[in-house]
């Protein structure tokens, strides 16, 4: 079990907003592995008797849309550079490459990688939503 430590930080992101983002993370990585079956997700074998059984009546094809990808890469870009480093921190902090006693260098270290690629960099991290709950956690928020 993870000791909290006296607070000497105040958050310019609210530790809502980080529990919404991670929410959103959340939902995002079960949407990418709904279809994901033992490795073999789209696998189709083929054989001379196989046939094109599909047909549609002409009408365009609809595609469920799953936009928490992209209202997250939304709600990334519309951070300031303080909110978007320390939610950075916040999750450095979760996976445990600082503790909350570093957090002034953690936020320091983020702030040199909040860029317009952010969001695609939060959302390459596997346990995203984890480490975000765990990172404010940590922090006592």
């Amino acid at each position: 079990m993870k000791t909290v430590q006296e607070k000497n930080w105040d958050l310019s992101i609210g530790a809502d907003t980080v529990r919404m983002l991670a929410a959103k993370a959340r939902a995002f990585s079960a949407a990418v592995n709904e279809d994901y079956d033992s490795g073999h997700e789209h696998e189709i074998e083929f054989t001379d008797q196989a046939i094109d059984a599909h047909s549609h009546d002409g009408l365009q094809e609809e595609e469920e849309e799953n936009l928490t990808e992209e209202e997250f890469r939304e709600l990334i870009a519309d951070l300031n550079v303080d909110e978007a480093s320390e939610l950075l921190a916040i999750a450095w902090i979760g996976r445990g490459d600082y503790d909350c006693r570093e957090w002034n260098e953690a936020v320091a270290g983020a702030r040199q990688r909040v860029n317009k690629r952010l969001a695609g960099y939060l959302l390459s991290m596997p346990m995203l939503s984890d480490w975000l709950e765990e990172g404010l956690e940590e922090l006592g928020a």
